[in-house]
């Protein structure tokens, strides 16, 4: 073990060093007058679009008198970029005894038919967002993390023919408790230092408005089956129609349409999946919602893979309503392969997952990337470093990132966004680091709760409401392989019955339960971290995959691309030449014998710089990959041509 760069790595709060104001490529080019434009929904789309981001007014007052609308703002702010962000102009932090109100005037709509609805739709509001639209409030949604939907058509007003929007002001109140509080925040901090970040807060994902008819689909629920040819579809609407799913140039096989109880029950009061949303204004009087199930074969389907990420195109048709959506052919599993080794497969076939962990942070936008653009140069440029598959470390990313993800040919291991009250980090983190086979066994149920951080009931429930909710909003992205529940012990509690939840949920995915330590046992997987040991593959009693998945993490701090001269990381480099070396070292003499002895696949520490922590491949502004990609091309080929021999 190398002891002395582990003591390097503890990480301490700097909240008080001043950062750099580093600017991605396309935050410098940014027009404040095209934000973001790109449909934010790729998997559910309408014809229908109306996009709200742009200039907003906001004000930031006291929590002591801030549930009033103010009668004057502060000023400008650019949405859907947060008030702590560069990108939004304004650089203010909301700390967690005040609000912020958001003011927007509502563009004027022409209705496109009579009793048709207009719903208002968030991508992402940090943390707790009340919705008024003029002094009428219309509803709350929590969680900063999970998209939401709002009715708002019963609180506009109309023109004397009810068919034009009349001038209508929406305005939005936020209050983000950050890691003052149990909620799930993930690595965001009020005092920012080593690998946790600064706090963000409000609007950060794309926020829209939609026209629908009066009877509209509500959602889809996308199934590819393990036999590679079958694929069910769900379909939801409000009230009965009459529905048609088809997948051009592949006949249908229809089953009558219910109503009533389905899957998407079983995540209780919000009820949704893929990039559909929770509703709130619902009428509640309306009736139970219809469902409508369709199933195809497809013979000699053409298979997704990152090699060959092939898309079927979806279109789903009532009588008044039409949505466009796509899907992939292709199944994740663990089998056993020749050699009686416990495998990720793919299609059935073993499968090396060579993985990127990705914190999805940006030094100009934080949580909000600057455009379309980069997201998409952060999947091709770990393509291009052959990885083929990335983290989303505890983070639930804009639907355009996973759809990327999908046509580019990324596999997604998607973790959960953690919480509970303030993490004892000797305990949780440093001793297992250290020590993971004497202090990585403890258990996580209730005598070990607020060890854990999780003396909250209120906090436990919460967690499991979001996490199933999670699984439901992201469940048709074919690139997503395996669910991440818990991540180091942060906010941990009985993982095994959270696993059971989780499959009871989705059962066509392997589940990672505890990625680091505290591992409970069960879960596809024997997961560990591993950044001060010799790489080894660890035996696992129940059988289960071994993956490392999180290793490496090698420094090299860049002038005028690093966000402040403080270097925090695991192993530190002077130069681009001394990385590249250990980067190749670790990879081709350390990792890649270990997939012969049963690696199922390794998570690299990261993609990017995220402020002090410089063990990105990518600096943070991404300017600059710091290793060359081309020391040897054929790596991850060869690994999987071994895998399959």
């Amino acid at each position: 073990m190398d002891l002395i760069d582990a003591i390097r790595a503890i990480d301490k709060p700097h909240e008080d060093d001043v950062m750099a104001r580093l600017y991605t490529v396309w935050g410098e080019k940014l027009d404040e007058n095209n934000v973001l434009k790109e449909y934010p929904r790729p998997q559910f789309q309408r014809d229908n679009y109306t996009n709200l981001n742009g200039k907003w007014e906001y004000s930031i007052v006291p929590q002591e008198g801030g549930d009033k609308i103010p009668s004057s703002m502060d000023g400008e702010i650019l949405v859907p970029f947060s008030p702590e962000s560069f990108l939004s102009g304004v650089e203010r932090r909301l700390e967690p005894y005040q609000y912020l109100w958001y003011k927007k005037t509502l563009p004027e709509l022409k209705r496109s038919f009579a009793g048709s609805k207009f719903l208002l739709h968030f991508g992402a509001v940090d943390q707790f967002a009340d919705i008024y639209i003029g002094s009428a409030y219309v509803g709350s949604h929590s969680g900063g993390y999970l998209p939401f939907t709002v009715d708002i058509t019963n609180y506009l007003s109309f023109t004397s023919d009810q068919m034009s929007l009349s001038q209508n002001t929406l305005y939005v109140r936020v209050k983000d408790t950050s890691d003052s509080s149990y909620h799930s925040r993930g690595k965001q901090t009020l005092k920012r230092g080593g690998m946790y970040y600064t706090a963000q807060s409000g609007i950060w994902q794309t926020a829209w408005i939609e026209e629908v008819p009066e009877t509209y689909i509500r959602s889809v629920r996308i199934k590819p089956d393990s036999d590679l040819k079958t694929v069910s579809i769900e379909v939801s609407t409000n009230h009965p129609t009459m529905i048609t799913a088809k997948i051009p140039g592949h006949e249908m096989v229809k089953s009558p349409s219910k109503t009533g109880s389905s899957y998407a029950e079983k995540a209780g009061n919000y009820v949704f999946s893929s990039d559909t949303y929770p509703t709130i204004g619902v009428d509640p009087t309306a009736g139970a919602p219809s469902y409508y199930h369709f199933k195809f074969t497809l013979e000699d389907a053409h298979l997704w893979s990152p090699e060959d990420p092939y898309l079927y195109p979806l279109q789903i048709e009532s009588d008044s309503d039409h949505v466009s959506s796509y899907f992939a052919m292709r199944y994740y599993s663990i089998e056993k392969d020749a050699s009686n080794i416990t495998r990720f497969c793919l299609n059935h076939k073993p499968y090396f997952l060579m993985g990127v962990l990705d914190q999805g942070y940006w030094p100009d936008g934080l949580y909000t990337a600057p455009s379309d653009e980069a997201l998409i140069y952060d999947i091709t440029e770990m393509k291009r470093l052959h990885f083929n598959m990335m983290r989303k470390h505890i983070k639930i990313e804009s639907a355009r990132w996973y759809y990327h993800c999908d046509r580019l040919g990324m596999v997604v291991w998607q973790d959960m966004v953690s919480g509970g009250s303030s993490y004892a980090k000797p305990v949780v983190s440093y001793l297992p680091t250290l020590f993971p086979k004497v202090f990585g066994k403890m258990s996580d149920g209730p005598a070990y709760y607020k060890t854990f951080s999780r003396s909250s009931a209120e906090g436990r429930k919460e967690w499991l409401d979001e996490m199933q909710n999670t699984i439901h909003y992201l469940y048709n992205v074919p690139s997503i392989g395996t669910w991440v529940l818990f991540n180091e012990g942060w906010g941990q509690f009985n993982a095994a019955g959270a696993t059971v939840m989780a499959r009871d949920l989705d059962d066509s995915r392997p589940i990672d339960q505890a990625s680091g330590w505290f591992d409970e046992g069960s879960g596809d997987y024997r997961s560990v971290h591993n950044y001060f040991r010799p790489l080894v593959v660890e035996e696992d009693e129940a059988g289960r995959a071994f993956v490392i998945s999180e290793y490496g993490g090698f420094s090299l701090h860049i002038d005028d691309h690093s966000s402040v001269d403080r270097v925090y990381g695991y192993k530190k480099y002077a130069t681009s030449d001394e990385l590249g070396v250990a980067y190749y070292n670790l990879i081709n003499g350390t990792l890649k014998p270990l997939v012969s002895k049963g690696l199922a696949g390794a998570v690299y520490t990261q993609l990017s710089d995220v402020e002090e922590e410089v063990n990105g491949l990518l600096t943070y502004d991404r300017k600059i990959t710091k290793i060359n990609p081309n020391l040897d091309p054929s790596m991850l080929s060869n690994m999987n041509k071994a895998l399959k021999s």
